[in-house]
């Protein structure tokens, strides 16, 4: 059974001492966590002397005491609670008031010698960013929120390696405020609304509550929305990461109440003073005077596709395979990094990126770069299934009549990449987004289906015309169904003078052939059928005029 905090505050100092030693007997944490105790336990005895009525001045030491061992659970124990971490444990610098408890989170910023180089070298001031001068120029959105002028929340949106998380960690160190991490990876609704109840408190001390949430596009709906009051009323000041498109994976609520700022990629640039301060500076691997080939800090730049920690990584990776004082080379780079990054994710903002330019590519008959958007799906893994899918589409949708093989040639590579799975799957691919790249194009299919629509959604309906009706059944001709029909293989022409369109929709005109191709044929042929099938009733006052 936990003590009383009124008992432990009223005790004397030996009864005191008597207690939390039978409280420690089994912690194996004793040698350690007893010694914030013991330093107020051994204070002078005129400071010690217990008063004639109980005095409350016992809680503050002990409560500092507890939290100078934030990771003893005896101490929780013995002060009969649960108290959250300080500012200390969770970004390596002093709180700036380490008499009051700061709210619960995580070290996501904490670095050691082993750290790996990316980590050791993330700036430790603005001056050590590179890149991201549109939010981070004096007097910039990011910038005021760094500097701690800033009061909106914000959402920080951009690929790996652009400095979010950097960001983040500038924000811990050089705002006056009390800061808390949160990983979406391991972070729920629970620790989300701890995080707003002690920032009420610290808000009621005047103190205000930053609140970093990395990997925000994990959080599922319901945990976005426990952020939504707090954001709003400001009781904490959210700064969010996320990789993907905001617009997909956080909720419009959350998005609308906060400041959406992107990062870009960094520039060859960027990424080339990375790698040299990473050579040079001490928290690198300055001590172990490396050098690096301009050519091979030009194949690691491009290998990194755009991402800094990704150049830290492969510069460690080559930085390890030579000695001390040694080159790396181009074959240094080849031999230790074997694969560029992707810019790809299978669900977010890349995938649709990279999958319209897929499309756009080979709308626009650019059949290499079509390929090149293709191996980039095949080489990050996309379903296969996938873009299978989007050839069949694009098949009727952009080239349509004007190549009518274009379909067939897309559902066999669909069948065939089913059939044969990867990595093999990727040749019939090719094939078909080749074939379709180079044939000729028209949108008559997908205009002709739209157009159709609108005019039914519209209300254009009517009724279906008394000789085009059922008439199989028995009674049928009584109500005047199929009376009049008129079967246009009778006609050696294989076509009838007939109408075919409801009375509203009469001489309407919905498909409009292009002379592209096969669809030319179509072209020269269609305004013959119009004219025998309509005959003397013309186009009617719905007919659209062709191209």
């Amino acid at each position: 059974m936990k003590p009383k905090w009124s008992t432990i505050r009223s005790a004397p100092s030996c009864a005191l001492l008597t207690m939390v030693r039978s409280r420690k007997m089994n912690c194996s944490c004793a040698a350690t966590s007893m010694k914030p105790l013991r330093r107020y336990l051994d204070m002078p005895r005129v400071a010690m002397a217990p008063p004639a009525r109980p005095s409350r001045n016992l809680a503050a030491p002990l409560r500092a005491a507890w939290m100078t061992n934030r990771q003893s659970r005896c101490a929780r124990t013995l002060l009969g609670g649960s108290f959250p971490v300080s500012q200390d444990s969770l970004f390596g610098g002093p709180s700036p008031d380490n008499s009051a408890p700061s709210l619960p989170g995580k070290n996501l910023f904490a670095t050691h010698a082993g750290s790996p180089l990316a980590a050791r070298m993330r700036p430790q001031n603005l001056d050590e960013v590179v890149g991201q001068d549109h939010l981070l120029a004096p007097g910039k959105p990011l910038r005021r929120l760094v500097e701690g002028s800033g009061e909106a929340s914000v959402i920080l949106y951009g690929p790996p390696g652009t400095g979010k998380t950097t960001i983040a960690s500038l924000i811990a160190s050089q705002m006056g405020q009390n800061f808390v991490g949160l990983s979406a990876l391991d972070s729920g609704v629970k620790q989300v609304r701890e995080v707003i109840t002690h920032a009420r408190q610290e808000l009621i001390h005047g103190r205000r509550t930053v609140l970093f949430i990395d990997e925000v596009h994990r959080f599922s709906k319901t945990q976005q929305d426990a952020l939504l009051a707090a954001v709003e009323n400001r009781t904490v000041l959210l700064v969010a990461a996320t990789t993907e498109n905001p617009s997909f994976s956080v909720v419009a609520p959350l998005l609308s109440r906060s400041l959406l700022l992107q990062l870009h990629s960094l520039s060859d640039d960027d990424l080339r003073g990375v790698a040299k301060r990473a050579l040079e500076s001490d928290r690198g691997l300055g001590e172990r005077k490396i050098r690096i080939t301009d050519e091979a800090l030009d194949q690691l730049v491009l290998l990194a596709g755009g991402d800094a920690r990704r150049t830290l990584t492969y510069l460690e990776a080559a930085a390890e395979a030579v000695d001390d004082g040694g080159e790396i080379t181009p074959q240094t780079v080849t031999d230790n990094v074997n694969k560029a990054v992707v810019r790809y994710d299978r669900d977010g903002d890349q995938h649709y990126d990279v999958v319209s330019a897929f499309i756009k590519s080979i709308r626009g008959s650019d059949v290499d770069a079509a390929l090149h958007y293709l191996a980039r799906m095949v080489e990050a893994g996309e379903d296969p299934r996938f873009i299978a899918r989007r050839l069949i589409v694009h098949a009727s949708e952009d080239i349509g009549m004007a190549d009518p093989t274009a379909l067939q040639v897309a559902v066999a590579a669909a069948e065939a990449a089913q059939l044969i799975g990867m990595p093999e799957a990727r040749i019939p691919l090719a094939q078909a987004t080749i074939h379709l790249a180079t044939a000729p194009k028209s949108p008559s299919v997908i205009s002709a289906i739209t157009q159709a629509q609108t005019d039914v959604a519209a209300g254009k309906v009517g009724h279906v015309p008394p000789h085009l009706r059922d008439g199989h059944y028995e009674g049928a001709k009584r109500m005047g169904n199929a009376v009049g029909y008129v079967y246009p293989h009778d006609d050696p022409r294989g076509v009838v003078e007939q109408q075919y369109l409801p009375d509203e929709l009469e001489g309407s005109v919905y498909y409009e052939p292009t002379d592209h191709g096969a669809e030319k044929r179509v072209y020269d042929y269609i305004g013959r059928l119009r004219s025998i099938i309509r005959g003397n009733r013309g186009p009617g006052k719905n007919a659209r005029r062709s191209r």
